[in-house]
């Protein structure tokens, strides 16, 4: 953000709140433009985004400042990283890696991919042409453990904000989690009635479905059921044979995943325990 200051606030919720942060703001001659608030009443947790005109120089004076009108503990975030670093993994499927990288070639989000990792060498040629290093870290003939040691151990080559899994096509152990807590970010498809297993869209196929959809969300212990970031569908109907229906849930993955990692790269995303607070 061009001379703007960018603010992230969550903390117990408490009356008068908005304005002791309003005129904390005030005092260091910034502007705001946008303040975008919401109170979990069930957690009694306020959560706010403040964009204001104006730039402050001495950060952590600006935090002393807010943290002495806010309620004890609160996490205050000022001038996060507007330009997010993202590790991608991947597996043999393409289609959410070329949208990344199509994206970062041509500059159109606040995401710099620092490195693809893969299991397999299948798309090291087409990452290679935007001249982003590629590594493949094999999990034939390793245990769980010694491939998730290799993989932990190539990623922290690197400085990043995330980790996106673009289709990459493992399960990964509690421990490998607990490492990137809070960092992961996965992709992946969403029926209903759900279809797990091989063959999902034949599944879907067989049964009928009217809807496809895909769900981008933070990676936990749980399979599937960490903190949704985006959920979008698509309409779907007898006409569409199973090669229609992947093409579709291709589109669809690759849509709902580039628009979480827009919203993360803006910094438009908070946790809330099992849920997320997205200002979009």
């Amino acid at each position: 953000m061009y001379n703007q200051t960018l603010i992230l606030i969550q903390c117990q919720d408490a009356v008068g709140l908005v304005a002791n942060i309003s005129n904390t703001l005030a005092k260091y001659q910034l502007n705001i433009v946008t303040m975008r608030e919401y109170v979990d009443e069930e957690a009694n947790k306020f959560f706010v985004r403040v964009v204001c005109n104006g730039l402050v120089m001495d950060q952590k004076q600006l935090s002393d400042s807010l943290a002495e009108v806010l309620p004890p503990s609160a996490q205050i975030q000022i001038n996060p990283n507007t330009r997010k670093k993202i590790v991608v993994l991947v597996t043999k499927e393409h289609h959410c890696l070329a949208d990344i990288l199509v994206r970062q070639h041509f500059e159109t989000w606040g995401a710099e991919v620092q490195a693809v990792i893969g299991n397999y060498e299948s798309l090291r040629s087409f990452t290679e042409k935007f001249d982003i290093p590629f590594h493949c870290i094999s999990h034939e003939n390793l245990t769980k453990e010694t491939f998730e040691k290799k993989l932990i151990a190539q990623i922290q080559q690197y400085h990043f904000d995330y980790i996106i899994l673009a289709k990459f096509m493992r399960i990964l152990s509690p421990a490998f989690v607990g490492t990137f807590e809070n960092k992961l970010v996965n992709i992946h498809h969403s029926f209903l009635p759900a279809f797990i297993g091989a063959n999902p869209y034949k599944q879907a196929h067989a049964r009928g479905v009217k809807i496809i959809g895909a769900t981008a969300h933070f990676v936990t212990d749980q399979l599937d059921e960490g903190p949704i970031i985006v959920q979008d569908i698509r309409h779907v109907n007898h006409t569409y044979t199973v090669k229609d229906m992947v093409t579709a849930g291709k589109e669809i993955e690759k849509a709902v995943l580039s628009r979480a990692i827009r919203l993360l790269s803006e910094d438009r995303v908070m946790r809330n325990d099992y849920k997320t607070i997205v200002f979009e």
